[in-house]
């Protein structure tokens, strides 16, 4: 009875992967803003398989034995896919989404051979000690919501993004309520010290993706 109730609690979201295999992702009913697969999460996960980072018929493979963090997970649709795609890969989130994350690993293993994948907490702006040093990409999807997590967000990204690092951003831009002035607020912050460059549509997934949904490579300025 204990485990029916449990799986009530959620709902799956399958994300189909190029090479026919399928990411099932389990969301919650009830919950934070973390519990369910954003639309940026899934536009940011397809960039991943792209054939500029991976084209197993050409041999290459940017994920392969790659360090990569993904800041502020949810679900770990972005993570899940970067470690099947043979990236050695962190997924961090809030002590409340470990649980969810877990879930969704565990699910999902059977798809994942040379890369590998841990669920941690990270609160932004606190210590980033276990996550140094600096891994070569950190991932970030819909992230940029709430006002007050703007600048620890941005104070973590100054502790992680190294000078050979890579931070790859999707967000969805929004135009209702505070969003704007949040996203203003981010880019402003962000860059007194790095350097942002949009991905054009037409070097994402051709199916998934959006004039309103936003790719961002994010370095740090030298």
């Amino acid at each position: 009875m204990a485990a029916d109730a449990e799986q009530s609690s959620y709902f799956v979201r399958e994300i189909e992967k190029n090479d026919g295999c399928v990411l099932k992702m389990k969301q919650c009913y009830k919950g934070d803003v973390g519990c369910v697969v954003w639309d940026a999460a899934i536009v940011l996960a397809k960039y991943l398989e792209t054939t500029q980072f991976y084209d197993p018929a050409s041999g290459v493979n940017a994920w392969a034995d790659t360090c990569v963090l993904e800041l502020g997970a949810g679900t770990g649709v972005v993570g899940l896919m970067a470690a099947t795609l043979g990236a050695q890969v962190t997924v961090t989130d809030l002590e409340d989404l470990q649980t969810l994350l877990e879930v969704n690993i565990q699910e999902n293993q059977a798809l994942i051979s040379s890369g590998s994948i841990t669920a941690k907490v990270l609160k932004w702006g606190e210590d980033v000690a276990d996550f140094l040093p600096p891994p070569h990409y950190v991932l970030m999807a819909d992230c940029i919501y709430y006002e007050q997590s703007i600048v620890p967000l941005v104070e973590s990204l100054k502790l992680l993004v190294g000078p050979e690092t890579c931070c790859i951003c999707c967000y969805e831009q929004r135009t209702e309520g505070i969003n704007p002035k949040v996203e203003r607020q981010f880019f402003e912050l962000l860059q007194q010290n790095f350097n942002c460059e949009e991905v054009p549509l037409d070097k994402q997934d051709p199916e998934f993706s959006s004039s309103d949904i936003h790719i961002l490579l994010i370095r740090r300025k030298v």
